[in-house]
This record gives structure tokens, sequence and C-alpha cells, in this order.
């Protein structure tokens, strides 16, 4: 309840830290009006036609349910990988001989490209959610892997061996010491694998679904509709970036804040 209340206490002045946030945001819509002046409206419509085709397609309804699908496409295949990666890094991370077992295991899923783990699901998965949820879950395995991996490898050893001599029950050393540290690598690592989760679900959804943002992204192409094309765009990143810097920035912050105590009692 405290942690919520200083959440909320926060996003005010969180809010108005980012007026350079939107000062480049500003930049870029200036930008790419320039651009859409030089080339013209077929390759690059300017901001405003982009989005009143976007408000057009919130206004008839096709909107919501592409990106409801896609949502939970990406959702579920990044819950699978935050449970499967943050378990397995931090089980890896006891053990040095584990930590160094794992790394060309993260390193080869780290190095093969999205796009070749889609055209296997494809292969085992057809059209189904399968191939999108499979895709997302071994996109952001990895990178979800080495945050939890990191936080547990950096746990202060000092801080476990006071735990131990003062006998601090099992259930105060997990909940305010071992977890908060842990998840203070893991959030970042988190918010990166909610970004590449909309990424590859798009594109997964571009060559093998009929349904989600990515298909109205290919129906839209096959019609050389730049317009819409752009709108389906912007309505992804303005949802992704909506739930990063609206939720989950403030509340990165805070863990920030908490690893930075945890830094300087250390130093002490």
């Amino acid at each position: 309840m405290t942690l919520l209340r200083a959440w909320l206490a926060g996003i005010p002045a969180y809010l108005w830290s980012g007026w350079g946030a939107i000062a480049s945001l500003f930049l870029l819509f200036a930008a790419w009006e320039g651009a859409s002046a030089v080339y013209g409206g077929l390759i690059l419509p300017d901001p405003g036609t982009v989005f009143a085709t976007l408000a057009g397609l919130i206004d008839s309804g096709a909107a919501w349910p592409e990106l409801a699908v896609t949502a939970r496409r990406a959702a579920t295949g990044l819950l699978l990988a935050i449970a499967a990666g943050s378990t397995l890094g931090m089980l890896a991370g006891i053990s040095m001989t584990a930590s160094m077992m794992s790394r060309p295991l993260v390193t080869v899923l780290l190095g093969t490209p999205p796009i070749a783990w889609l055209v296997l699901a494809m292969l085992w998965f057809g059209a189904s959610d399968g191939t999108p949820i499979f895709t997302v879950f071994i996109a952001c395995l990895p990178v979800i892997f080495v945050g939890a991996l990191q936080g547990t490898r950096t746990l202060d050893g000092h801080l476990r061996e006071m735990a131990t001599v003062f006998r601090l029950p099992a259930r105060m050393k997990l909940f305010d010491l071992y977890l908060p540290h842990v998840v203070s690598y893991l959030f970042p690592a988190w918010i990166t694998a909610l970004g590449t989760s909309w990424k590859v679900v798009v594109m997964a959804e571009l060559l093998s679904s009929a349904d989600g943002v990515g298909a109205a992204l290919a129906v839209s192409r096959s019609h050389l509709d730049t317009a819409s094309t752009l709108a389906w765009i912007a309505a992804v990143v303005g949802t992704l970036l909506a739930v990063e810097y609206l939720l989950l920035e403030p509340i990165k912050r805070e863990l920030e804040g908490w690893r930075q105590q945890e830094r300087e009692g250390g130093a002490t």
C-alpha cells in the first residue's frame, strides 16, 4: 500500500519531467511533416492524415478488435517468457557452474533472428495462435533470463551473511532482501521484453495470421494504402508508449531508487 501511494504521488512530477520526451515527439512530427512535403502523400502521408485515418478506424470499431487480438498474443508470450526466464535465470544465478553453462545457450537464443523462429513456428503450429505466441516467447526469453541471472549473481554477499547471522526468517529474507534486489534488475528486462513482444507479434501476424494488427498491415500493404499502414503502426506504438511510460516507467524509477539506496547502504 505504501509503494502504491508513493507511485501515485510521484506521477505529477514524473509527467512534468517528461517535457523532454514530448519535445522530441514534436521534433519527430515536424521532421515527418517536412518529409511528407518532399516525398508526397502517396509515399509518406503527413501526420494529420495518418491520425485522421486512425481516428476513423477507431470510430468504425475496426481498431479495437485487432489491437485486442495482438495484445492478447503479445501478453501471453511475454507472460510465459517472464515466468520461465525469471525462474530459470534465478536458478542459474545461484550456481556458478549453471551460469557458465547457460552462457552459450543464451548467446544462441539472442543471436538467432526472430524471423528464423517464426519460420519454425509456422511449420510447427501453422496459422494458429501458437505461431505468434511461441515467437514472442522465444524472442523475449533470453532477455529476461539474463536480467534474472544478473540480479541473482550480484546480490551482496555481506547482506546474505548478515541475514544468516541474525537468523532472519526465510519469509523476510525472500521478500525484504532477495526479491527486491533481483526485481530491480528484472524489471528493466521486462520493459525491454515488452517492446520486443509487440514488434515480434506484429511481424508474426503479418506472415502467419488472418487477424490482428499484423494481418491488418498486410491488407493495407496489398491495397497500397500507406495512410492506413502508418495508422496501424501509430496505434501499436501509441499503445506501447502508454503502457510503458504511464504505468511501468514510474514503477521502474521507484525500483532504481531502491537499488541506489542499496548501493549507498552497501558502501557505508
